[in-house]
């Protein structure tokens, strides 16, 4: 990206404060207003050059303006964006076969935002519990993990744990089981007749990038089929790359029933998501029952599939999880180089970082970075999360390494 100024006719700090009067306070951004971008670099109004170890929360994984998914959308613009889905698209049946094919699964339902994409489960979880388990009507329940991050529609926040995102919005939805997450026995002592599915995040990213122990998954899965309810993975931030392999279930080769996508399916482009499982459970689904006037349209479409051109190659997934090492090994140096980093987990371009409360808050940290020309993003207390773009070279993925170890010192 070239580095020049951008032409704007107000500063970072007066757009920063002509936000605040008109813009709902319900997110606390760093102090940089992006005006350009391009790969895993950004660039704000006054022309300075900031590296992105945050990626969208994973919705970037192939960088800023990829030229294959740009490339995408300009010539599906020139044709059609938007039908509904009242008719077909030239553009749906194919995205929808790949997507599967992808996964290995059988059908997808196509939603935009990754909240939509978690509502759409639930429903469809509930419905096939009354249909195809035979639960009693309006008794189905659905068993979560502790620390989960789904959303934040009311239903979801129903059974969030994070008191930021709950109060203040009851009544909540009823229905929900909350356990510790990676606690396999606690897990089977929820579950009983009632039980429509499991739902949980293969990693929790907003959590802290919490890592299950080894043979978690696997548990989940054949507890999930002894007990007779679904498996529902939610990989909304960390599928499609992320962490090495196209999705984290592939860590264990294991097959969910219901798979949540989103984020990085739209490419940095357009909002895409998809509830994508087995013919059984989405087949529960009759007209009139569920839709979306925007989900899978044309756009979407065209967009979606050039993400899966991208992974059907493995390139992403290769470059995920060697620089993946790259990561973890420099983490590693930080952590053992002094008190600086109380603890880190990371799998493939993905980190979570726990600081000593002493040196800062996370939000302190996450600024100080921003000084150093590094963007990352704060969560629960003292503990960072890093996930850059799946094109970032390595190159400056010690830039970003070297200007942690800066600001902890």
């Amino acid at each position: 990206m070239t580095t020049t100024a951008t032409t704007a006719t107000r500063s970072s700090a007066q757009l920063i404060r002509a936000e605040a009067p008109v813009l709902a306070h319900n997110y606390h951004p760093l102090p940089v207003v992006v005006a350009r971008a391009e790969g895993s670099w950004v660039e704000d109004v006054e022309g300075r050059r900031y590296l992105d170890m945050l990626a969208g929360y994973s919705a970037l994984n192939f960088g800023h303006r990829h030229p294959a998914l740009v490339d995408a959308a300009h010539r599906q613009l020139d044709l059609v964006t938007l039908t509904s889905r009242a008719f077909h698209s030239d553009r749906l049946a194919g995205f929808a076969e790949r997507l599967a094919g992808l996964t290995g699964l059988d059908m997808v339902l196509p939603m935009n935002t990754g909240a939509e994409a978690v509502e759409s489960a639930v429903k469809v979880a509930r419905k096939w519990a009354y249909e195809v388990k035979g639960v009693a009507p309006d008794r189905a329940t659905i068993v979560v993990a502790d620390g989960n991050f789904h959303g934040r529609t009311t239903t979801i926040v129903s059974f969030s744990t994070d008191g930021t995102a709950r109060s203040g919005f009851g009544p909540f939805t009823p229905g929900f089981r909350v356990v510790p997450y990676d606690d396999l026995a606690a897990l089977e002592a929820a579950i009983d007749e009632t039980t429509a599915a499991v739902l949980i995040e293969p990693i929790q990213g907003e959590a802290g990038v919490l890592i299950p122990g080894d043979g978690y998954l696997t548990g989940v899965r054949e507890l999930t089929r002894r007990t007779g309810c679904l498996f529902i993975a939610d990989e909304i931030q960390s599928g499609l790359g992320r962490t090495g392999r196209t999705l984290a279930v592939d860590h264990e080769s294991v097959v969910p029933d219901v798979l949540l996508l989103g984020k990085a399916l739209g490419g940095g482009i357009v909002p895409v998501s998809a509830v994508v499982a087995r013919r059984e459970v989405l087949g529960v689904l009759r007209p009139g029952e569920h839709g979306s006037t925007f989900g899978g349209n044309p756009l979407a479409a065209a967009v979606g599939s050039a993400v899966l051109d991208l992974l059907e190659t493995g390139e992403y997934q290769r470059r995920a999880a060697g620089l993946g090492a790259v990561l973890d090994r420099g983490l590693a140096e930080i952590a053992r180089a002094g008190g600086a980093v109380t603890a880190y987990r990371a799998r493939g371009l993905w980190a979570g970082v726990d600081v000593d409360p002493a040196l800062g808050t996370g939000r302190q940290i996450s600024e100080r970075l921003l000084a150093e020309g590094v963007l990352v993003k704060d969560t629960h207390g003292s503990t960072i999360r890093l996930a850059p773009p799946l094109t970032i070279t390595e190159e400056a993925l010690d830039t970003a390494l070297a200007a942690l170890r800066k600001v902890l010192a």
